[in-house]
């Protein structure tokens, strides 16, 4: 069950690009083809993607080879504006599905299938901020991993 309280939109389809577009314009920065395309193809996941991943079928799909670096850029550009979320122990991405909220995700992630979602419970995550600071750390940002059995492959 998820405690928080803020209230967001998932987004899906065409609904996640173009709120993802207004949140990066708003952010300042340009929604450009290259961006666009790389947002898509994070979208398409269910699991968590690594730049190699996104790089490899880009290329595929443009008939030229795109570099992961470029790739990475972007995925950290998007991760600064709130439109992707970094899974930290795999080295991969997840699209944020509500682009523009702003909060801690407690992500869960199979170690069977590799699947990935998020819950949001703001009082584990607002405990561990507390806990940092009052350790003397500032711009305190939790990044809380879970790992288990997703229902399918738990059966």
């Amino acid at each position: 069950m998820a405690r928080h309280a803020h209230a967001h939109t998932e987004h899906e389809g065409d609904d996640l690009i173009e709120a993802a577009r207004h949140t990066l314009t708003d952010n300042g920065e340009q929604w450009t083809g290259m961006r666009q395309s790389v947002f898509e193809e994070l979208a398409r996941h269910d699991k968590p993607a690594s730049a190699y991943d996104i790089a490899d079928n880009l290329s595929q799909s443009r008939g030229k080879r795109v570099a992961p670096n470029s790739v990475y850029r972007i995925l950290d550009l998007f991760v600064r504006t709130n439109l992707a979320n970094r899974i930290e122990s795999a080295n991969a991405y997840l699209v944020n599905t509500h682009p523009g909220c702003r909060h801690d995700c407690i992500f869960l992630i199979c170690d069977d299938c590799g699947k990935a979602t998020h819950i949001d419970d703001d009082r584990v995550t607002g405990a561990l901020r507390v806990a940092g600071q009052d350790a003397g750390f500032t711009d305190v940002r939790p990044v809380v991993e879970l790992r288990g059995l997703c229902d399918d492959c738990a059966r």
